[in-house]
């Protein structure tokens, strides 16, 4: 599809169950293989839940951005097609957003759509917020995944976090050695090495 003709906003609680079911398509179960981003093999369970999704709706701070497409295409109906949360990192608020729920209908991805999401996110985070870095979590043995978001820009960092074993709003882990690694992304240069005109 082409790219041009998706139309970027924030996220109502009336996409509440559009959003729940892009996520779990995108990541879990067997719909889920139909696209490259699944966690299938990782990952049983769910993968957000309606509460999750609420919470960053409620939060004023942040933006649980969608991608709507007008539908011309029998097959994949008009809607949200993909979406993506920002928010400000909750160590360095004033230097970084994380990037993270990031979805994509997976019969569209490999078409753009998640190029064009990540664009939108960097300019929102970068222009709006004024914030010079975009960080996300990825787990660490998602290579395929890691090497993506590297063609974009992002760099590892070598810092990590646990996964959080035992809750299950994050699902089910299949294998003991799950953890996150930070990626991260410059946006802008800092405030005081900028020359006048950049902006």
């Amino acid at each position: 599809m082409s790219t041009a003709a998706l139309h970027f906003r924030a996220a109502t609680a009336a996409d509440l169950d559009g959003l729940l079911a892009l996520v779990q398509s995108a990541y879990r179960g067997e719909s889920s293989r139909a696209g490259w981003t699944t966690e299938a093999d990782l990952l049983d369970g769910q993968r957000t839940d309606v509460a999750d999704l609420q919470a960053c709706l409620a939060r004023a701070d942040s933006m649980l951005l969608v991608a709507e497409r007008p539908g011309d295409v029998d097959t994949d109906p008009a809607g949200i097609v993909a979406c993506a949360y920002i928010a400000p990192d909750e160590d360095n608020p004033s230097e970084a957003a994380q990037f993270g729920m990031f979805a994509v209908r997976p019969q569209l991805q490999g078409s753009g759509v998640g190029k064009a999401v990540m664009d939108e996110a960097e300019r929102l985070v970068r222009d709006e917020w004024q914030l010079p870095l975009m960080r996300m979590s990825v787990i660490d043995v998602r290579e395929e995944l890691i090497g993506f978001y590297q063609r974009r820009g992002y760099q590892r960092t070598g810092s990590h976090k646990p996964f959080p074993y035992g809750d299950e709003r994050f699902g089910l882990p299949r294998r003991p050695d799950l953890r996150f690694e930070i990626l991260e992304k410059r946006l802008r240069t800092a405030p005081d090495t900028e020359e006048p005109g950049n902006d």
